[in-house]
């Protein structure tokens, strides 16, 4: 491990971020690539982008993305199958801190619990093509006949100005975005166009190098992050915290979200803005 992302790993461990246990290894998972207009859209099927927490059962466990075991209830994961399901673990629209303040308890509290879903979205270890998982996901969630446990709708989309049209509906509506799946692909465990997201703005994770002081009304707590792409590209990030999240900012190795609107010629973010904080990321 290098000496800066051992440094980022103990400040975030000083923390005190409160993830339960590692599993030793990250889930193996398909990522998505960003749509653009162009995309043969007849290939694919569309299902609403959650806005909760990628989990992944390996079969015997619950896993976040970057591997840490999620302490759910007994009751939330008794008969689940030992197949392998990935989905996100949900609490509604808008509702993402909530989220991620339940699934990262130590000590999981039954009444926020009752308030997860869990939406299977594909069979990793299933061999077909997603025209198939999706049968087969939806039947594995009926079969298993948990109302926390639910099977994420698929359907078809004949255009761009559909899509579109779709996309602005779901996020007045509260929505996040939208999620293309080619039907005719296998489950990959790595970032394709076999998987799309669709959204309003562009988002990315960077992972927290060093907090930046702040000046002016900012003097004496943080004014911005530095912070490093999974590609190595270094930049500030200055805008969309709150005065709360100043005060308290993302710990040094800890991976956040941003949105930002394309990249200049050295491949710096244009107007990044702190959307989220992303523990659960892969590190």
């Amino acid at each position: 491990m290098k000496r800066r992302e051992l440094l980022g790993w103990l400040g975030l461990l000083a923390s005190g971020v409160p993830w339960p246990a590692w599993s030793g290894e990250a889930p193996a998972l398909m990522l998505s690539n960003v749509y653009r207009p162009g995309v043969r859209l007849a290939d694919y099927w569309l299902s609403e982008k959650y806005d909760g927490l990628r989990g992944f059962w390996n079969g015997r466990q619950l896993l976040t993305r970057g591997g840490e075991v999620v302490v759910a209830p007994d009751w939330f994961t008794a008969g689940w199958p030992a197949e392998p399901m990935d989905g996100e673990l949900w609490v509604g629209r808008g509702r993402f801190e909530e989220a991620l303040s339940t699934v990262r308890r130590q000590t999981p509290k039954d009444y926020d619990w009752r308030r997860v879903r869990f939406m299977v979205f594909d069979l990793p270890a299933h061999p077909g093509l997603f025209n198939e998982r999706i049968q087969a996901y939806q039947t594995l969630v009926r079969q298993l006949n948990r109302p926390w446990v639910q099977a994420v709708a698929q359907q078809r989309v004949h255009s761009h100005a559909e899509l579109m049209e779709r996309l602005d509906r779901l996020v007045k509506a509260g929505g996040e975005g939208l999620m293309l799946h080619r039907g005719d692909s296998l489950y990959r465990a790595e970032r394709n166009d076999d998987l799309l997201k669709v959204k309003t703005h562009e988002d990315a994770e960077a992972r927290v190098l060093q907090h930046l002081a702040g000046q002016g009304r900012h003097t004496g707590r943080m004014g911005a992050l530095l912070v490093e792409t999974p590609d190595g590209v270094q930049f500030r990030l200055g805008t969309g915290f709150t005065d709360a999240q100043r005060d308290h900012p993302p710990a040094v190795g800890e991976w956040v979200t941003y949105r930002f609107r394309g990249l200049n010629a050295s491949g710096v973010p244009r107007f990044a803005s702190f959307l989220r904080p992303r523990p659960d990321a892969q590190p």
